[in-house]
Order: structure tokens, then C-alpha cells, then sequence
């Protein structure tokens, strides 16, 4: 929200304070000031001239040397390139010594062999936007439409003698999007009063009950409707002081009466509307839903299909407007406009922010009406805004107006003691001070004795229960004047869950094995899953959101596989030849659909890589990532939630959207951990992707089964014993499997076994091969002996003998 210093002063007398002062009130009583803007950008010694003649520069077809009176005892000579330059225009001259945006500095100088005294200048020049420049002066000097006084300071007619307070307003304080509620808190905060514009209305013989008919046929959703009519109006640019009040406010100059519609929006809160009278057919306005499908072309001259949900402002015909959101194209005012249906409501707030997020559009009305306006100023707003188009567009305000409900809204009243107040705030404040801060508010206070019964204007919506009275008497006495107290009671000593344990867990062990975290979005698009071919139903079965972003993150997703896809398509698209992504996220997967009850939401460890594991090196070649390399991180991630890796099993599978014979289901004691394997060639080729592997994990069965508790144990006081083995053993035989084998024989003196090699050539035998293995053996309480690690050793042999017909290599 912008206030305008100089705005602001027409309502209360604040002309001894600076802007910063207030700026630093305002942001200590809860009301941010974000910035100040000074709205003259250094600009100095400008002034309206008078052009008397104008002449060819003798030496330059494009340059014309001007006589100007500013008001002093000579004449100015000013050179100028301007083609629109004529005589008898009023302009600004900067004179010599002027200063303009940028700290441009106008010094006496020659152009082509002429004098120049100054320079006459464009509104860009003085650092106006295009865009509240009108369209006929955005080109050459700018032309004053208006008589203005030769010598005036141009800062005075373009309001840059102004100072703009910028507000960061917290969604509660809407009272506060306006001049008149902003007005409010200045006066409580310095205890001055509030000076209300005064409302002088004249009103025509010509009653409103034969020209306009009202029917508001959901009263919910429009609790208050009124509307008058002004006959007779013209339209035309508004004047400068009119245009320069809604640049401070960030307003763009329509047109006189749109214009004053937008004055009001600013000054009272209150959002207004202006119909074209003689548009609405059968001089009918009839607030209703809209039907189902419904289309209208909204001011922005784009159609907007609508749902039954929605309010609009409709005629005997058709909606000619989405109500608090903006205005329908047929009936708006335009340059043949005659007569003005003018609009002031109160709506639901709750209907107006659903239909401005569904449609996708938010104005300034929508903005303030989802919100919450004040339900009794709809009147005022409207009497004012009719008076200024009576005085500026020549118009005749029709006798009376329509009103659907004229009863006055009844604030809230909340009953409170301020011993209540001073426990909350810690302070000891008296009750006669709090009378006074609730009145410096203008909320009315009965003393009931001990009790008070506040009852609070209906402009001030987020004052609501006794806490909130509470928060207005610290603002007014001052956060700085609360003392500070240290908390009293017992502290007690924090840990990390075993849940967070091992998220941190998962994050710390893949991070020092050189991967990166990601997050991505838990919406994607069904689309997604069809492509990759999931077509089993728990992958299809996805929860569709109410009110999507997009279509491209329209539904919960059910797998993290399109997610990290994406991730991995958007880096390669991007140059990054080598890429290690994991995620630690949430799938959703629905008991039924339509959903009935609440999904169950799983956590996911998902990890996607292509590329090489290791950079190319002068003193290595790089290692490209595969299937093993990926396996090696998984196991590697497994071991640290202290899970034996001898109880995790990978079995091939066949997985839609991954390569078959290079997949594998992950296992733990029987239990489905996840998969892992290489991205399908097909789907790799759809995302544009290299030779890419996944993984995915539970990560909540992967908790379950875990030992994250930390257990000392002493160093080992006696020596180790290794030994090598080599069993040939048929070829389809899976390693891990005789590794199991392995342990299970030789009890508790092995403490690591590592298969280091592999072979299946000559001398081995067909259909075989060699598993190589190194095995270390240790006793806690003692040192071995070689009879003892003979015995161990034989029991192995001739259990892996009898398990799986294996042979010792001779």
C-alpha cells in the first residue's frame, strides 16, 4: 500500500512530523514501513515558462531557438530540439543551475553557435513514468493542459513536492489499504483528530426509483448492495490534481470517472464501479451466482468462463461484471458514456478470494474484498464519489439511491478488565490509560468498574477477542515501553527423534559419498505416469488438487520417478555431464477415489545419477556410473542405519519404466525395501537423458528395521588371522548368496569377508566359476591358533560343499 504524505495531511494535521517519524511510529506500532520514496528524484529549479516566439535555429533544420518568460525581468533564450514546441504553450523550463533525475546539471551553453539559457523539458526529462504521462504529451516537451502561473514550481503541479510511504501490511490490517484507515492509526498513535472529507451532495429532481431496479438474490454472498445514478456527465482527462493523487497511490489516469472510482478505492477502502447506464438492459441490476460455464469478457477484454460458485452483477441479459474482481467489457464507460450507473457493495470475502484465485485474476477491489471492507462506509464512499463526478464530469446526481440492506452494521463488542491486559503484557498500565488508547482508536468504552466493554468500529475486522484488545493497548503504549523478562521455569534437554536422526542420517552418508540433495514438488502431472508406462493401479491412482498451479502440478504424486526425471532432464539440458541427485520425500497413495479419508503418505529415499562417478584425471581415467556403482552407494547407505548387508537381498525384477536384466528389487528379512537399476532406453530417450540409474527406498521400513543407537565397544586387544579361499561353484550361482553361506559356517571368530575375485576361465570347468574370497578371522578373549582356524575353515568348506555343491580350487 502507498500512502501519500501529502494525502495523508488532508485527513490529519501531521505537517509537523516528518515522513520518517512516522515511518518509524508506524513500523514500532506493527505497520511496516517498507520504503520512502521522494517522489521529486532531486529535480530543482524547474519552473512553468511561457513560450513567446519561437524561431529556426539559423544552422539546424531540427533545432528551434524559443523566447520563454519565467516570471523574471528578462526574457530566457532556450534552444530546443522539440518538434511539438509552439508559441503561447506553457512548459517546464529548467533554468540555469536546475538539477534533474540522474543529478543532470542544466549549465549555460552554445548549440551550434547558439546561446541556450536553459532547456525546456519532456515529462521523462523530469522523471515521470510513461504511463501517467497522458499519450498525446509522451512524445516531444511536455505541454501544461492547464493555466498554471509563468514561474511556478513545476514540483508543485506534478506533486513532486511529495513523499511516499511504501506499507508492508500484514493480511489482518486491511483497514489500513486506504488513506482514511491509515489516517485512523496516525491519529491514535500521536493522539490528534481525524478530519473526515466533508460529503456536500446535490442532489436532481429526477428520483432513482424510475430509472434503476435492484434485486440481490444471495444476500450471503452480497450482504450489502447500493448504487446511484448520474445523468449527464462528461467524460474527459482528469485534472492534474486528480491524476497526481493516484500516481503517488501507483494508479495509472483513465478518465475522470474511472479516475474518481479509483480516488475512492484508495482514500476510503472501498472498491466502486461505474456502469455505463444506458448499457444495462432493462435498467435492472440483479446480483446473482453465475450459472455453471457462464462466459463473460471482463474490462481487460478477455472472456473468462466462470463456475456456479461465483457472484456476478448481471442485467436483464447477460453478467456484466464479476463482483469484486472487475468489471464486465459491454458496460463499461467509455467515451460516449452519458449517463453512470454507479456501483458500492459489500461481498463475502471468503467468495471473493475463491473466485479471484479460480479465474486467476486479483485487482485492487478483489484484494481489498477478500480481505474484508467496512460495511458502513459503502454509503459514504459512493455520496463522495457522486459528488466529485457531479463537480468534475458536469454530471446530475439522481435523488436517492438504492440500498439492499441500509441497517448499520453492530461492531464487535468484547468485554475485558485490564488487570486481564497487564498479565498478559507483563506490564502494570492503568485502567483510566487504556480508556484513553481505546478512544484514541475511536472504539467506544462503557466502564462497567473493573470490567470494560469495548466495542469496536467495523473497520477494525481483526479485532475479534480480548487478546486482540490486549495487542492494541501494547502498540499504543509502546513494544519498547514493555519490560524484558527472562522466562521462568525448568529447562529441559532436547534430542533429535529417531525419526530425524535418520533423515540427518540419509542426508550426511549419500552427501559424503559426493551426491546432492533435492526437492522437487510432490504435484506432477498424470500425463507423466501414463508416459512412463506405470500402468499398475497404485501408480494411477493419484489425488487430483482443487486448485492447481498449473496442469503441470495437478496431482499428488504416487512414485518420485517422474519427479526426479525431471531433475535429472533439466541439469543435462543444462550442460552437467556428471550428475548424483537424491531425494528424501513423500509419495501419496489413496485408500479410494474420490478421496474419503486422508492417504497414506509414504517417505521416499529416491537417487538418480548418469555420467562418470570420478573426473577425468591425468593420473586416472574416469569411472562412468553403473549399475554396480550405484548398488555399491545403496548398500553403503544401508550399513550406516546398521543393517547387516548379509540380510539384504537383490533379486532381478522386470519394473515398468527400467531395463530389464539390469533391475533389481531390493529386500530386507522378506521385506520390500525398493528397487534399483537403469532407466529404460525408451523412457531415457523420452527425457532426453544418457545412460541413467534410480533407485528408490522406504525409508520408513528402513528406520523400522535400523540401529541408530550408538554402543561402545573397546578396541580389539588381540591379533587378527587372514585367509584366502577359492570356491568353484556353478556359474548361475549368485556371490552373495555363497557369501551368506560363508558366515553362517564360520560363525562369530569371521569378522569381514570380501570377495575379491572373480573367474570363470580355463581350468575352472564349464558352466563354473571361481569366487575367491578373503576372510578375517578374530577371538575377543584370546589369540587363535592355526588348529583352531583349520577347523573353521574345513566346517566352511564342507558346508558351501553341501549347500550349494561346491569345490574347493585346487
Amino acid at each position: 500500500m502507498k500512502v501519500s504524505y501529502k494525502w495523508l495531511n488532508e485527513w490529519i494535521d501531521l505537517s509537523d512530523i516528518t515522513p520518517e517519524i512516522l515511518a518509524d511510529r508506524l513500523t514500532n506500532a506493527g505497520i511496516e514501513v517498507d520504503a520512502i520514496e521522494r517522489l521529486d528524484k532531486g529535480v530543482s529549479n524547474v519552473v512553468v515558462g511561457h513560450v513567446l516566439e519561437v524561431v529556426q535555429h539559423p544552422d539546424a533544420d531540427k533545432l528551434r531557438v524559443c523566447t520563454v518568460d519565467v516570471g523574471e525581468t528578462e526574457t530566457l533564450q532556450i534552444v530546443c530540439g522539440a518538434a511539438n514546441v509552439a508559441p503561447g504553450q506553457l512548459v517546464p523550463v529548467a533554468k540555469v543551475g536546475a538539477v534533474l533525475p540522474g543529478d543532470f546539471k542544466i549549465k549555460r551553453s552554445k548549440l551550434r553557435g547558439v546561446e541556450s539559457q536553459g532547456m525546456i523539458c519532456s515529462g521523462k526529462e523530469l522523471g515521470l513514468e510513461n504511463k501517467y504521462i497522458p499519450k498525446e504529451l509522451q512524445e516531444g516537451i511536455y505541454v501544461f493542459p492547464e493555466q498554471y502561473a509563468v514561474g511556478t514550481d513545476v514540483k508543485t503541479i506534478f506533486n513532486l513536492d511529495d513523499v511516499v510511504l511504501e506499507l508492508d501490511l500484514t493480511p489482518n490490517r486491511s483497514d489500513c489499504l486506504s488513506i482514511r484507515g491509515v489516517a485512523y492509526e496516525m491519529g491514535a498513535l500521536f493522539s490528534r483528530p481525524v478530519n473526515v472529507p466533508a460529503i456536500s451532495l446535490v442532489e436532481s429532481d429526477n428520483s432513482i426509483d424510475g430509472l434503476m431496479k435492484l434485486d440481490v438474490q444471495d444476500q450471503e454472498l452480497c450482504p450489502r448492495y447500493a448504487c446511484r445514478v448520474i445523468e449527464d456527465v462528461k467524460i474527459a482527462p482528469s485534472p492534474m490534481w486528480l491524476r497526481n493523487k493516484l500516481q503517488a497511490a501507483g494508479i495509472r489516469s483513465i478518465n475522470n470517472i474511472v479516475d474518481i472510482t479509483n480516488l475512492i478505492l484508495i482514500e476510503y477502502g472501498q472498491p466502486l464501479h461505474a456502469f455505463d447506464y444506458d448499457k444495462v438492459i432493462g435498467k435492472t441490476i440483479i446480483v446473482r451466482r453465475a450459472n455453471e460455464g457462464e462466459i463473460i469478457k471482463t474490462l481487460d477484454e478477455t472472456e473468462r468462463t466462470l463456475q456456479s460458485n461465483m457472484v456476478v452483477i448481471a442485467d436483464q441479459q447477460e453478467a456484466v461484471a464479476i463482483a469484486g474482481v472487475m468489471g464486465g467489457f459491454t458496460s463499461e464507460v467509455s467515451d460516449s458514456t452519458v449517463n453512470i450507473l454507479l456501483e458500492s457493495a459489500h461481498f463475502n470475502p471468503n467468495s471473493i478470494r475463491k473466485t479471484a484465485t479460480s479465474i486467476g485474476l486479483r485487482t485492487e477491489a478483489s484484494v481489498r474484498f477478500e480481505k474484508g471492507t467496512d460495511p458502513n462506509i459503502v454509503i459514504d464512499a459512493m455520496n463522495r464519489a457522486a459528488m466529485l463526478i457531479a463537480e468534475l464530469g458536469g454530471g446530475r446526481v439522481a435523488k436517492g439511491h438504492i440500498d439492499s440492506n441500509a441497517d448499520v452494521s453492530e461492531g464487535k463488542e468484547i468485554i475485558i478488565t485490564a488487570d486481564r491486559i497487564n498479565r498478559r503484557l507483563g506490564t502494570d498500565i492503568a485502567q483510566a490509560d487504556m480508556v484513553q488508547y481505546f478512544e484514541r482508536l475511536h472504539f467506544t468504552v462503557t466502564n462497567r468498574g473493573e470490567e470494560l466493554l469495548v466495542k469496536v468500529p467495523t473497520r477494525r475486522r481483526d479485532i475479534t477477542i480480548a487478546d486482540d484488545l490486549s495487542e492494541e493497548v501494547a502498540r499504543l503504549f509502546g513494544y519498547k515501553n514493555i519490560p524484558t523478562t527472562l522466562p521462568i521455569g525448568q529447562s529441559t534437554q532436547g534430542k533429535l527423534t529417531i525419526e530425524q536422526k535418520g533423515r540427518r542420517r540419509v542426508r550426511e552418508t549419500l552427501l559424503s559419498a559426493s551426491w546432492d540433495e533435492a526437492v522437487s514438488y510432490s504435484f506432477i502431472n498424470p500425463v507423466k505416469v501414463t508416459e512412463l508406462e506405470l500402468l499398475d493401479e497404485k501408480y494411477q491412482q493419484m489425488i487430483p488438487l482443487k486448485m492447481p498451479m498449473s496442469e503441470e502440478r495437478s496431482h499428488l504424486r504416487t512414485t518420485m520417478l517422474p519427479s526426479m526425471l525431471e531433475l535429472a532432464a533439466y541439469n543435462y539440458s543444462h550442460k552437467n555431464d556428471a550428475v548424483r541427485l537424491f531425494e528424501l520425500g513423500k509419495i501419496f497413495m489413496p485408500k479410494e477415489l474420490p478421496l474419503q479419508q486422508l492417504p497414506t503418505e509414504k517417505v521416499i529415499i529416491a537417487g538418480i545419477a548418469y555420467g562418470d562417478a570420478t573426473p577425468n584425471h591425468w593420473s586416472h581415467k574416469p569411472q562412468a556410473i553403473d549399475y554396480y556403482y550405484v548398488k555399491g552407494v545403496v548398500e553403503f547407505l544401508v550399513s550406516q542405519f546398521g543393517i547387516s548387508l548379509f540380510d539384504v537381498t537383490f533379486q532381478a525384477t522386470d519394473l515398468p519404466a527400467m531395463h530389464a536384466g539390469q533391475t533389481a528389487s531390493i529386500q530386507i528379512g522378506g521385506k520390500e525395501l525398493g528397487y534399483i537399476g537403469q532407466i529404460h532406453p525408451k523412457v531415457q530417450a523420452q527425457y532426453d537423458l544418457p545412460k541413467t540409474f534410480y533407485f528408490e527406498l522406504d525409508y520408513e521400513l528402513m528406520l523400522e528395521l535400523s540401529s541408530l543407537k550408538i554402543q561402545y565397544q573397546s578396541l580389539p586387544r588381540y591379533p587378527s588371522i587372514k585367509r584366502d579361499l577359492a570356491i568353484v561353484v556353478d556359474k548361475d550361482k549368485a556371490s552373495f548368496e555363497i557369501m551368506k553361506s560363508v558366515k553362517q559356517y564360520a560363525g562369530a571368530l569371521l569378522v569381514d569377508l570380501q570377495l575379491f575375485d572373480v573367474y570363470d576361465g580355463k581350468g575352472v570347468g564349464e558352466g563354473k566359476k571361481s569366487l575367491a574370497f578373503s576372510l578375517t578371522f578374530r577371538n575377543p578373549e584370546k589369540t587363535l591358533t592355526d588348529e583352531e582356524i583349520q577347523q573353521v575353515t574345513q566346517k566352511i568348506i564342507s558346508g558351501v560343499q553341501q549347500d550349494w555343491n561346491a569345490e574347493l580350487r585346487s
